[in-house]
């Protein structure tokens, strides 16, 4: 189960770290990305950084079980959250499906941490 962690940690990470410091950054496409769910640039920041705390925390969790645990539990509902903002917006489920797989990628990855 080991593999599955690492594996999972590190494409969690592939994916958190650039989306998180593009929030960070408030790129155009992300400023776009929170105008068209109703929220301001630097709520978008604050998801952002969490993003990217989040990342940090699941390889540290390679060393450290609970802390990758407990960024995955975090980046979970981060991820739910977004896609029960996208559904609540009128989103097409499409559009909510990469949140909902990220989120449920976290969960696998918390499962694995608390086996190990």
């Amino acid at each position: 189960m080991r593999t599955a962690q690492v594996v999972i940690a590190v494409v969690l990470a592939l994916v958190f770290v650039p989306l998180g410091s593009a929030k960070i950054a408030a790129v155009p496409v992300m400023r776009q990305a929170a105008a068209h769910l109703g929220r301001s640039p630097g709520l978008y920041r604050v998801v952002g950084t969490l993003e990217v705390a989040g990342a940090a925390g699941l390889l540290a969790g390679l060393a450290r079980g609970p802390v990758g645990a407990a960024a995955a539990t975090g980046l979970a509902v981060l991820m739910a959250a977004a896609a029960m903002a996208h559904l609540r917006h009128g989103d097409p489920p499409a559009r909510a499906l990469p949140a909902a797989a990220l989120a449920l990628a976290a969960v696998a990855y918390a499962a694995l941490a608390a086996t190990v």
